[in-house]
């Protein structure tokens, strides 16, 4: 093995060898603008977008024109939100989202409020899930936007986006998912879920860091939304700027790649998600945070009763993990999903989100319960006999 053992797949992971190596000759051989419409290199490399822009397309279900090229999830959040409720100001100004979403969601909401736009965050229940009852309550004749995550990036709660965009489409509302921990790990088809805008991050599935994606349905409805990026004609004039060449071909490849493996593993992480769990569960202080059933298949978060969560990451050098999501990591507050699912100021204090993708072992797998569990096992009997020393006893 090697050390330390890496389980922090959710935050990134590494880019897959053969992602690599379709990469390469992006950078120093065919090295044109995709933009350059008069000579090979600009050829060369529109040629190369277009396939990357088919493979992304080709993995959620969409066609390829639908697919707009950004630089990340954030950017695909801020465009979507942002874009549409410019577009349709003269409709409504009343967006719908959720406590638990990603900060890059409901920041960008919150932006958005100060400027006139009304929002709506739907509280989640202990497992993180929204309760679809109060979603169609909140629906006005002002809606113009659902944005809820498919998966939560933190406790890896899946969200009922099926029947979510069916409400959706019922009520005539467009239905944005932040799909970034989703799409690659578990099946995700924009016309079978009624997704109007979908987010998506390469390097969350084995692709290159710094290249996601924006879907934007263009029939039933055709869905438009405002500029946010200003300075050129590219992707429609959606979002400016010169293309990333090399990363579009790795995420090209990387969607290329998960589309012939997702099943398969899925399945391998199911086993390897339920064995740490279980492992776990037999510690009396340790509580698993998210939906048992309907979460990704290669996360697990836990939040632990009467330890230092500082000592017990000090007592795992061996592993690589994370206390929360890697964009909030620096935060000294409570994380803000635990809060939302009911944790107190403690617990919300004292979790690990231990996540592991294609290149994890069983091995590993093996040594990450038995390491984990012994360093809380042992942490808890020294603040034990801490507490009763402080008693006097």
């Amino acid at each position: 093995m090697k050390f330390p053992v890496y389980m922090d797949y959710n935050a990134t992971t590494p880019v897959d060898p053969e992602v690599f190596e379709e990469m390469k000759p992006y950078f120093c051989e065919v090295y044109g603008n995709a933009s350059s419409a008069n000579h090979k290199y600009g050829w060369e490399a529109e040629e190369a977008v277009s396939l990357g822009r088919r493979r992304v397309a080709d993995l959620i279900g969409a066609i390829p024109r639908e697919i707009i090229f950004t630089a990340g999830s954030t950017e695909s959040n801020n465009i979507a939100i942002k874009g549409v409720a410019e577009m349709y100001a003269d409709k409504g100004n009343h967006i719908i989202t959720c406590t638990s979403e990603h900060k890059a969601v409901l920041e960008t909401c919150e932006c958005l409020e100060s400027k006139g736009i009304e929002t709506t965050y739907l509280k989640v229940d202990e497992d993180g899930l929204i309760d679809m009852k109060e979603l169609e309550a909140a629906i006005t004749d002002k809606t113009i936007l659902v944005s809820i995550m498919a998966a939560n990036n933190e406790i890896g709660t899946l969200q009922p986006v099926r029947e979510i965009g069916k409400l959706c489409k019922e009520k005539g509302v467009l239905f944005h998912t932040d799909a970034t921990q989703a799409v690659g790990k578990v099946p995700m088809n924009v016309d079978e879920l009624n997704i109007d805008l979908m987010s998506i991050s390469a390097h969350k599935f084995y692709g290159p860091k710094g290249v996601g994606a924006l879907y934007v349905r263009s029939r039933n409805p055709t869905v438009k939304i405002s500029k946010q990026m200003h300075g050129g004609s590219q992707e429609k004039g959606m979002r400016s700027g010169t293309l990333n060449v090399p990363g579009i071909v790795g995420f090209g490849k990387a969607c290329e790649i998960s589309s012939r493996v997702i099943e398969e593993e899925m399945k391998k992480h199911t086993v390897y998600r339920d064995r740490i769990i279980n492992a776990l569960s037999e510690l009396e202080n340790v509580h698993i945070n998210g939906c048992r059933k309907n979460r990704l298949t290669n996360n697990v978060n836990i939040s632990i009763d009467n330890i230092s969560i500082d000592a017990l990451i000090g007592d795992l050098k061996e592993i690589a993990l994370s206390t929360g999501s890697a964009c909030t990591s620096a935060s000294m507050s409570p994380s803000h999903v635990l809060t939302a699912i009911g944790r107190d100021n403690n617990l919300g204090s004292s979790s690990l989100r231990i996540s592991f993708g294609r290149f994890t072992t069983e091995e590993e797998i093996d040594f990450v319960c038995e390491k984990v569990t012994s360093a809380i096992r042992n942490l808890t009997k020294e603040t034990a006999a801490q507490n009763m020393a402080g008693e006097g006893v």
